[in-house]
This record gives C-alpha cells, structure tokens and sequence, in this order.
C-alpha cells in the first residue's frame, strides 16, 4: 500500500508556505515559503502609486494564487512524492482578510476601471481604518440588546467583515453597488482551487458574527446601522457555510495544472492560520490554550459551555474542533513589535556588533537581556504598538515605555517590550479563567517558540504556566494538511475526524518551559504596575493616547 500524503497552504501577513505532509505520522516530508510579490500595500497603490491613507493596509489577490504556482510545485520536487500520492489539500489565512467580487469570482481590484480605488482591493486582517463604523455597530447593537454582541466580548473589532464592508459602502458606494460577494480571502482561494463557493464556518463566526443556530445578525440591526445594509446578509453575505474538514469541492483541471498536482483531489473549506494550529499541536480537549506566537497572537481555547469573556474575539460552536466551543482572543502586534525596535530603534553599534560576532540583531539583545532578572531594567512597556485586540478591543489605543533613564541600554529595552507581550497574555488568560473558562496549562506554535528561548521562559514566569512548544514549524499548515486529509476522508487514505487525525498526526517537543518560582513573585509585582497603566491609559482613564493619534491626523491632513 503506497503512502499518502496531504498539502497544507498557510498565508501569512508577508508570505505564503506550502507543506506537503505524510498522513501515516505527520512528518512534514517538505515546506517552501513565497514572499508574497506586493507584500503588504500601505503606502501606495500598485500602479498608480496613489497613497493610502493612515491605518490601512490592503493585499493583492494574485499573490495568493502565486503562492500555488510556485510554492506547491516545489514541495512535489522537493520531496519526490509522486503527484497520484497526493490525497487532499486544505488552506488556512490571516483573518479577516476580504475582498469584494463580481459575479463570476473575480476580484473587482482586478478590473482596470476599478484599480485606482483602494477598496476594490483585498483588505487585509491589520486594516483599522473601519474603526468609525466598528465603533457605531458596537454602539447599536449595545443599544439594541443584540445576542451577538456578547459572544464577542461585547465589541465588534473593526478588523472584521462587517465594519470592512461597511467602510466600502460609506466611502465607496460604488464599489459596494458592483459587488456580488464578500468573501474572506480563504474562501476565494478555495472557490479558485475547486470552482465552489464554500464559505467557512470558522471565518464566518468568528470575523463576521454568524452564529450555528441563528445566522448572521437580523435585517432589522443592519436596516438601523444603515438602511442600504438591509439585506447585506442574504445579497453580498449570501452562500451555504460549511463546518471544518468539509470537502469544498475537488481540485480542478486548471489548477491542477499550475500546481503540479492530479485534478480531483478532495480540497478542503477553508481555515483561520491560529484555529488550524490548535489540532497541529494536539490540543482537542478543553483547559489547553493554544498562542500562535508570530507577528500578532491569536489565544485558542476549548470550552464545554457558552460563557462570556471581557474581549474576546469570539466564541464559535464548533469553531475549531467539532463538539466544542471555541473562544478566541489576541494581540495585534507581538513579533511586530520586536521588529519594530530592531529596525527604528536600535543603535549602530548594536547591529556592528551583532555582525561582528556573527549573529542576528535580535539574537544579540536577547543573549544580553537574558542576563537581567525580572524587575532589573525598571522599564514597564504597554504592548499596544497596534492598538489592543483583547480585552480592549481598541485600535486607537498605542505603545507605551515607563522607566527610561540616561543609562537605559537597547537590550533593558528589548527585554521591556518581550515582557509586556507577555503581560498582555496573562490579561487574556486571566479574562478566560475568571470567566469560567478554564485555562491550566499553554501551547506555543508558529516562528516565536521556535527561536526565542527567553520569551518562553518570561511568558511561563508572567503566566505561571507550563508552556508546551509545538514540534512543527509550520503548525497552521499542518493543521491545514490534516483537514486536507479529513476532507479526503478515510476511503481515500485520509481520516473521518479531526480529532483522529491530530492523534496520529500531531507532535509537541519533549523540553518544555516551566516557571521559575522566584521569578514569578518579581512579575505578579510588575503586573499590578502594568494593570495599573492598562486601565487608566486604556480605560479612560486618560485619554491622551487617542488625542495624540487625533492631532496626528489633523496635521496630516492640513
């Protein structure tokens, strides 16, 4: 009997990766990443160069497609395995990312007539220029007493689907007119792959408020927000949602072609990059909280019951793993933040340094500000360099550092700005615990884990939580590549349930990251600071924050 294998695509903020997985014990046989050709568009439009206003942050739809050009091809060649071998193919995606679309499918940036307007283009999950009319469905749906509005922790975030369609419609009717649909960018790569428009229940209740049982919100909170969004959910929302693992269609010629694979193989509906990785760890039983750790964090977590949590970003029936509910949390910028400080705020001799002694800039400041012990900088950092994403769910709100001096070092520095990530952690699970939402112990997957030692280990002190680090590289992908393979189903040489494939599928690493006693006591003091900071900056206590972007926006536009 000859293996079989499944294909994972995970896209990222800045690239896409293919990984083609052996579906006997989960070895990730190959792995090719494509840099997306036009990367993330926040500046200027392609081609006509014209400029983009603050906060937002669009893609080009044929990066995607250029991902399975070139990425899925090679891991064939790379691997050896024979295309026939090849059984299912599932995908995962930053969200919410969308894009609007004529009837036939085709992205309306697309159009030359339409190029020159930005919201004919993909917006990406970090746009944050809807926040005025996430703002406003908060404010109705609040007054209206809307189900909905608490499953998210009683704020819609304006990275979501409908404060990005709202945006169009308001700033654009235009565009908004020659839609056809809205769909999230995984679902558009799946209709690509398989010719079917199969929207996801995932994206669908997590980034635009769908529930199982009732739906999108009601006509008549559409109808208040705006009478031309009356029927936004039965018109340009319209098209069945399927649960995760479902077969959305099968490969077709075309792309099979470009892809180097056998047309008819199963392909999969499509996932969110954070939801997928849960499985890719094993985790498919509550109490277990999952971080995909990269430029942002997205908190997964399994629940038996329907509770609601301060902030969350959701809970899904069946959002994640069939049979469970699933609650999702954030930070909208981790690892950004880190690059941050390494690309505008280091000093030259740090990166002489660095380069003398054969390292990375971001190697070099964490073997020095390992040294440190909790509390030894004096700096306290408010992580909000992208507004906060859980519990506040605040775009306007912004960075913060406390504690400078004349001797402040670029390491002491670093070190504040790891810590903080982790403070804003343990505010997230602190939310899920208190709220009834039991969180006993943490995974770690995505590029963070895998190559900062000292982040792990200040996130296991701050959190007082063993933290348990995935063996994959790539975990989204292999959660995708099992869902490729319960698509195909167990006939087809794949699986009939999630749950069976992370079982034969799923690897953690043996070392894990346990807290240190000492260290714990030194961070529950410097948390009581952060919480300080946290709920007057962030609570209204002082506004300022939101002044200073408010004059930076002023002054821009004079």
């Amino acid at each position: 009997m000859s293996k079989k294998y499944a294909i994972g695509v995970d896209y990222g903020t800045e690239s896409g990766r293919a990984v083609l997985v052996d579906l006997a014990d989960g070895t990730e046989v190959a792995d090719h990443v494509t840099p997306y050709p036009h990367g993330v568009i926040d500046e200027r439009l392609p081609g006509s160069g014209i400029r983009l206003e603050h906060d937002w942050a669009l893609q080009h739809p044929g990066d995607y497609l250029e991902v399975l050009r070139r990425s899925v091809p090679e891991v064939i060649r790379l691997s050896g395995v024979q295309p026939e071998e090849v059984i299912g193919l599932g995908i995962d995606f930053t969200a919410c990312t969308m894009l609007p679309v004529d009837a036939q499918g085709e992205p309306l940036c697309f159009d030359p007539s339409l190029q020159t307007n930005p919201h004919s283009w993909v917006k990406l999950w970090k746009h944050h220029a809807a926040q005025a009319e996430a703002n406003r469905i908060n404010e109705v749906a609040a007054a209206r007493g809307e189900a909905f509005l608490p499953r998210y922790g009683g704020k819609i975030s304006s990275e979501w689907m409908l404060a990005k369609a709202w945006q169009i419609l308001n700033e654009a009717p235009d565009i908004y007119e020659r839609t056809d649909l809205f769909l999230e960018a995984a679902d558009w790569v799946v209709f690509q792959m398989s010719g079917q428009v199969a929207r996801n229940s995932c994206t669908a209740g997590y980034k635009a408020n769908w529930h199982k049982r009732e739906g999108f919100p009601n006509a008549a909170f559409f109808k208040e927000l705006d009478p031309r969004l009356e029927s936004l959910a039965d018109t340009k929302l319209r098209g069945n949602i399927f649960p995760l693992g479902t077969k959305a269609g099968t490969l077709s010629e075309a792309m099979a072609g470009q892809m180097g694979l056998k047309p008819g193989i199963a392909v999969a509906v499509g996932n969110v990059d954070a939801h997928a990785a849960v499985p890719g760890v094993g985790v498919v039983t509550p109490g277990k909280l999952v971080m995909a750790m990269g430029t942002s964090i997205c908190h997964m977590l399994l629940g038996t019951e329907e509770k609601q949590v301060e902030g969350m970003c959701g809970v899904v029936e069946d959002g994640i793993i069939p049979g469970y509910l699933g609650y999702e949390a954030g930070q909208s910028a981790v690892g950004d933040i880190f690059a941050w400080f390494v690309e505008h705020g280091v000093p030259a001799y740090v990166m002489v340094a660095a380069e003398q002694e054969g390292v990375g800039v971001h190697d070099w400041l964490e073997r020095r500000a390992a040294a440190y012990k909790p509390g030894e900088t004096g700096l306290l950092a408010l992580d909000w360099w992208n507004g906060n994403r859980s519990v506040l769910v605040d775009t306007d709100l912004t960075g913060m550092i406390v504690g400078y001096t004349l001797l402040t070092k670029p390491e002491e520095v670093y070190r504040a700005l790891l810590e903080a990530t982790a403070f804003g952690t343990r505010k997230i699970v602190e939310a899920f615990h208190d709220s009834g939402v039991p969180v006993e112990e943490l995974y770690a997957c995505g590029g963070l884990p895998q190559r900062n030692r000292l982040l792990m280990q200040i996130y296991a002190d701050v959190t007082n939580r063993e933290i348990k680090i995935a063996d994959s590289k790539q975990t989204p992908a292999l959660g995708a590549a099992m869902f490729g393979a319960v698509a195909a189903g167990s006939a087809a040489g794949g699986y009939d349930s999630i749950v069976e494939a992370a079982q034969r599928m799923a690897r953690i690493r043996e070392e894990t990251f346990k807290p240190i006693p000492e260290h714990v006591a030194l961070y529950d003091k410097l948390y009581v600071e952060y919480n300080r900071l946290h709920d007057y900056f962030g609570r209204g206590g002082n506004d300022v924050m939101k002044r200073l972007k408010a004059l930076k926006e002023t002054a821009l536009q004079a």
